[in-house]
């Protein structure tokens, strides 16, 4: 998932899909211990989307914060 999509989901749809992405991760992890993926970077890729989501949500925290600072 690009950042720029990740941007464009509202706080709500992107904390149900973080939780997603965190099981999906999870599952890869335990099929990649018992047998090897065909593709393995797959794990990386899933790794990365979770970052991104985790980084804009705690951008819109810090925003969220710096408004009530400013009030």
């Amino acid at each position: 998932m690009k950042q720029e999509v990740v941007k464009e989901m509202s706080t709500s749809d992107l904390v149900e899909r973080l939780v997603e992405e965190e099981k999906h991760l999870t599952k890869l992890k335990l099929n990649h211990a018992v047998s090897p993926l065909d593709n393995p970077h797959k794990i990386v890729d899933s790794k990365k989307t979770i970052a991104r989501m985790k980084t804009e949500l705690r951008k819109r925290e810090l925003e969220a914060k710096n408004v009530k600072e400013s009030v």
